[in-house]
């Protein structure tokens, strides 16, 4: 059994008591992802509280940590990842919705927004949304945060190697599984047992190991109702995470199971 701590993270940019960010915890051993636990923190000064613990974990966060090489080289930002991030800082939200729709509208209809090379593996939205899901602000809210914490990222920055983290995305591993099947909604409304149906259907396969990851999901009948009954699915998020950070640390240092010619700049998605 690895002592080190998995983490995975459904991240807020505007976390509340409503919507913490969500940290699944755990360990893996032998190809099974034992979840320990999940914790809620309803602010982003407690997240930056939560990263500066000393301990050593590997964690995916289900934000984005880079943005577009084009987009960056467009605007004449910095293409330095760390000149990047703190010029990205210390800008408001304001300002980066403006300069990303000026970006936007200056382009042909279907090519509105720059991608990173990791999107089109990935299926992700490109990290310069700053609506449905607001990308963009979720990079501005975490990204400069694990910098000043002090954490190693792996291709991007180097810092403190006993705690790493890794850029996740739960929806990669949710579509291998359901396909186009949705499985989760903030929306009361929307909150279906179809919906329902499919959390169970997730839950069940990885707990058989049913993914390209080949890993399986350890859960108690107690923690299984919980992912169920959140119907929001951000719980699940979080576990979904849990195990991208667990294929990356089978994978190892110094890279975890990013590509050597993943882009500086950008970043990539653990997993993709």
């Amino acid at each position: 059994m690895s002592s080190e701590l998995l983490v995975g993270c459904d991240f807020s940019s505007s976390p509340s008591r409503r919507k913490p960010i969500v940290l699944a915890q755990g360990s893996a051993a032998k190809g099974r992802v034992l979840l320990a636990g999940l914790e809620r923190i309803e602010s982003l000064d407690g997240f930056e509280q939560w990263l500066r613990q000393p301990c050593a974990w590997i964690g995916a966060f289900d934000f984005p940590f880079g943005l577009p090489r084009e987009l960056v080289a467009q605007l004449a930002w910095p293409e330095a990842w760390p000149d990047l991030i703190r010029h990205y800082a210390a800008l408001s939200r304001l300002q980066i919705r403006d300069t990303f729709a000026a970006f936007c509208d200056a382009r042909p209809v279907g090519q509105k927004f720059a991608h990173r090379a990791t999107d089109i593996p990935a299926g992700s939205s490109p990290s310069m949304k700053w609506v449905n899901p607001p990308l963009a602000y979720m990079l501005h809210a975490g990204v400069p945060r694990l910098l000043a914490a002090g954490v190693h990222l792996p291709g991007l920055h180097q810092g403190d190697g006993q705690r790493v983290a890794l850029e996740g995305y739960p929806g990669l591993l949710a579509r291998e599984i359901l396909g186009q099947r949705s499985y989760k909604s903030d929306d009361k409304a929307k909150q279906t047992p179809e919906r329902l149906i499919a959390r169970k259907d997730l839950i069940t396969a990885l707990e058989h190991g049913q993914s390209r990851l080949g890993l399986r999901l350890k859960l108690s009948h107690a923690q299984r109702d919980a992912l169920v009954d959140d119907a929001s699915g951000d719980s699940l998020d979080a576990v979904l995470c849990l195990l991208q950070a667990a294929w990356a640390q089978q994978q190892g240092a110094p890279r975890y199971g990013l590509p050597a010619a993943m882009d500086p700049l950008e970043g990539w998605i653990v997993t993709a």
